[in-house]
């Protein structure tokens, strides 16, 4: 039986690991990976299945390599986003030096997007899009030393020639799948500040959003579906759904386990009131605190009064500016007065909201039109507000106006780490401009009397409030 091991590996390439999951930041605060998490528990149905992360299991890779001289497996993955690139590669060629006979598989955005400079050598295989499929099929002929060379959505490097086959078709039936494999990560205690209950876990109900903000790449799992999606049909990858009867049974699941917060992290987690009910019902049901990314025009009053009354503790609106200007040219989709209407609602149930600001998503931002959103995000009262700085990802059409224009710094793009850096200059607003505006707002919001006292009051235990304050710190200051 193939020995197959997940792999998170320790930061040799930098200074800060990058968060995997949602894939454009570094870690803030510790996070299962839902996705590898689900890939993982399709292989462990049929293979030997390890899980070694040595960011919140802390070891050197020299430790790790030294333990895998006696028990080394035949195949090692990893989930590779932008950040974490050139970390991954390094890591493959110190894998493969350590350990000749053993083969890396790299899932994920990052080597979805970069897959030359992930073939490292010919016992290096990258898997494209959405990765179950493809890589239980991979192992499989692996396993029977059968050729594997033309299977959907790999590719791979062979007598000095990069390959790349067609594209995987994407799964049709997500309550196929096992529940994540959290067992493997049990080890790890995970927070969300934002819950302030332990323990916490992840899940998602849905796959890909239809929306087409032109800057967007919601998690990594959708970066890399629709990096792979776009490249044949140029276009964005349908919605997948899970049933809530599948929901459900997961979530009573993670109950009977003794979870107490969860985490969506759908794309958009709210589609309409029936499938939005039939979930927080059984929220409701097992006393499960959680939280949710949503869309304003989503938010409608029965929406608002299921979400209050169902344990939600927190919806993260995607707002982006105030200026209806800016977010018609963004192809968003909503308005400001739509942001008001579904804060005003979550509002009135109690819901805690959190705004999210994204500075820079088209030239027609300025530094007053910046300072005037953050201005306006502030006068809400909402519970927590979020600034980042947009950055053109590969496969955006974003990207592409960038280019076009020349508007990225150096002429391409190099991964950044969107919670403090920008790779993007436009003619009368520059990459240090937007670092100081979003330093100076985010200090100014996150230490401020009312912010402070209002997150004081929640935390239930000093460890808590210790793990916030770190995670603050990380956040502010690297």
């Amino acid at each position: 039986m193939l020995k197959v091991t997940f792999l998170v590996p320790p930061v040799i390439v930098g200074t800060h690991p990058a968060e995997r999951s949602s894939g454009c930041t570094r870690v803030v605060y510790p996070t299962p990976n839902i996705y590898e998490l689900q890939v993982a528990a399709c292989v462990e149905q049929h293979y030997q299945t390890a899980y070694v992360d040595c960011i919140n299991v802390p070891q050197s890779l020299d430790d790790f390599l030294t333990k895998q001289q006696s028990s080394q497996a035949d195949i090692y993955i990893m989930w590779t986003v932008n950040l974490s690139v050139l970390n991954d590669i390094e890591v493959t060629c110190r894998l493969h030096q350590a350990l000749p006979e053993a083969w890396v598989v790299l899932l994920g955005p990052g080597a979805s997007y970069f897959h030359e400079q992930c073939h490292v050598d010919e016992r290096t295989i990258v898997v494209h899009g959405e990765p179950e499929m493809t890589l239980m099929e991979l192992l499989e002929k692996i396993d029977n030393q059968s050729d594997w060379s033309a299977i959907d959505g790999i590719s791979y490097l062979r007598n000095g020639e990069h390959h790349r086959t067609k594209m995987r078709a994407l799964m049709k039936d997500l309550d196929a799948l096992p529940f994540p494999a959290r067992h493997l990560v049990s080890n790890v205690t995970y927070r969300n500040p934002k819950l302030k209950r332990t323990p916490y876990t992840t899940m998602v109900t849905s796959r890909n959003c239809p929306f087409q903000c032109i800057y967007c790449v919601p998690s990594s799992l959708t970066f890399a579906r629709e990096i792979e999606y776009k490249q044949y049909n140029h276009r964005k990858p349908p919605i997948s759904y899970r049933s809530p009867e599948k929901v459900a049974e997961e979530i009573r699941h993670l109950h009977s386990e003794g979870y107490k917060a969860i985490g969506f992290m759908d794309d958009n987690f709210i589609w309409n009131e029936q499938r939005t009910t039939a979930i927080c019902d059984v929220l409701r049901e097992t006393g499960i605190v959680w939280g949710c990314q949503a869309r304003v025009s989503a938010i409608t009053e029965p929406i608002a009064q299921m979400l209050g009354q169902s344990g939600c503790m927190y919806v993260d609106l995607g707002v982006e500016s105030f200026s209806n200007e800016i977010l018609e040219y963004v192809h968003k989709g909503i308005t400001e007065e739509q942001i008001y209407t579904a804060i005003r609602l979550l509002q009135k149930y109690h819901v805690p909201v959190k705004l999210n600001i994204l500075i820079g998503t088209s030239p027609l931002e300025t530094e007053q039109t910046i300072k005037e959103t953050i201005r306006k995000a502030k006068k809400l009262q909402v519970d927590q507000l979020m600034i980042n700085i947009v950055s053109p990802f590969p496969g955006t059409q974003f990207y592409k106006m960038a280019m076009e224009n020349g508007w990225i710094k150096d002429g391409e793009y190099v991964p950044t780490d969107v919670q403090r850096e920008s790779i993007l200059n436009y003619p009368h607003l520059t990459s240090k401009q937007m670092e100081h505006l979003l330093f100076t707002s985010n200090l100014r919001y996150f230490l401020s009397p009312r912010f402070i006292w209002k997150q004081m009051r929640q935390f239930r235990s000093w460890s808590d409030f210790t793990h916030a304050l770190r995670s603050l710190k990380i956040k502010l200051f690297g």
